[in-house]
């Protein structure tokens, strides 16, 4: 018997549709491979944290982190023993020490140290542009001066303690006050003995004492006998921490933790988008910490934090300092 016509042309049609499943199946599960395949290639990106050693606080940084940076990375705590073994990065080290160790230890591993002073990074974040960076944790010495201006409107003169071997920190500070209607003079204790000498003498000079983070001058032996000796004489001291503020100090500014993280994970993000660090930076926020008991005894009038932040930031943005922090 003959088939129509029709009937061979609706055969030759089936068959073509029924070929075509098998070959969009195998597309398919192809393609369901290489995804599975790549995922496999591209694990979650990983990075490393070296602490300082000091349990609440490293265990305040890691909940930090891990709440700040994106899905796609990996916070791991790592022991001294294990930095040799980590390749090229990125660690976050937390304090000088801490860098210092990762550093010898992996000479060419990234590393994002946080809690580290300018003076500190920045000479080997030169010699090693892109692989080593750090989130500043000393304050600017210029928004340092401009706490103690908030809290004394009137004040003109600033005064400084120095070492021959810290003079320099204070250099771009004095180029700096004019513009804001201040000066500064730098007093050198020569020796530990001339220490309070010297510093009667710069309390007879300056409206108030800005301390910077100079640990041969301000240190947990000598700052008990400066605050007293300001406080004699009706005299403040600004800075250079918040610890020296509940020492004595009247009032200092920082930079919040959750605003060193939020810049460390900005950090992390060019890493990865670069393979390189940027240079290292301070945090946009500052705060500030005061001792109302320090303002009372000295009949001080005192503002509140917040109004001595505003007022510091508004005369950073008025003059063009703001972006150079």
């Amino acid at each position: 018997m003959e088939r129509s016509t029709d009937t061979i042309h609706r055969e030759q049609s089936g068959c073509r549709t029924t070929g075509l499943f098998p070959r969009a199946l195998a597309a398919l599960l192809l393609a369901v491979f290489s995804m599975f395949t790549h995922a496999q290639e591209s694990p979650a990106r990983t990075v490393y944290f070296a602490g300082s050693g000091n349990a609440p606080l490293d265990q305040h940084l890691v909940q930090l982190l891990r709440d700040k940076l994106e899905p796609a990375l990996s916070l791991t705590e790592v022991a001294e023993d294990q930095l040799a073994t980590l390749g090229d990065g990125p660690i976050i080290t937390v304090g000088p020490a801490a860098f210092s160790r990762a550093r010898q230890a992996n000479r060419s591993a990234h590393i994002l140290a946080m809690l580290v002073e300018k003076s500190f990074i920045s000479g080997f974040a030169e010699r090693n542009p892109g692989q080593i960076t750090g989130v500043l944790y000393d304050v600017p010495l210029i928004r340092q001066a401009l706490t103690g201006k908030a809290i004394l409107p009137q004040a003109t003169k600033v005064a400084l303690l120095a070492t021959a071997d810290s003079v320099e920190l204070y250099e771009p500070l004095i180029d700096e006050l004019p513009s804001y209607g201040m000066s500064a003079r730098i007093f050198l204790v020569d020796s530990n003995d001339k220490l309070i000498p010297t510093l009667v003498r710069a309390l007879g000079y300056g409206d108030f004492l800005l301390a910077a983070p100079d640990s041969a001058i301000y240190n947990p032996r000598t700052i008990k006998h400066i605050l007293l000796t300001a406080y004699r004489r009706n005299q403040i001291v600004i800075g250079p921490t918040q610890a020296y503020v509940k020492a004595g100090s009247l009032a200092s500014s920082y930079a919040p933790f959750p605003e060193m993280v939020e810049l460390a994970n900005e950090f992390l993000e060019t890493f990865y988008e670069s393979g390189k660090f940027p240079a290292p930076a301070y945090p946009e926020e500052f705060r500030v910490e005061v001792n109302t008991q320090v303002a009372r005894s000295l009949n001080i009038p005192l503002p509140s934090r917040e109004d001595i932040a505003t007022r510091v930031d508004r005369q950073l943005t008025v003059n063009g300092e703001a972006s150079d922090e």
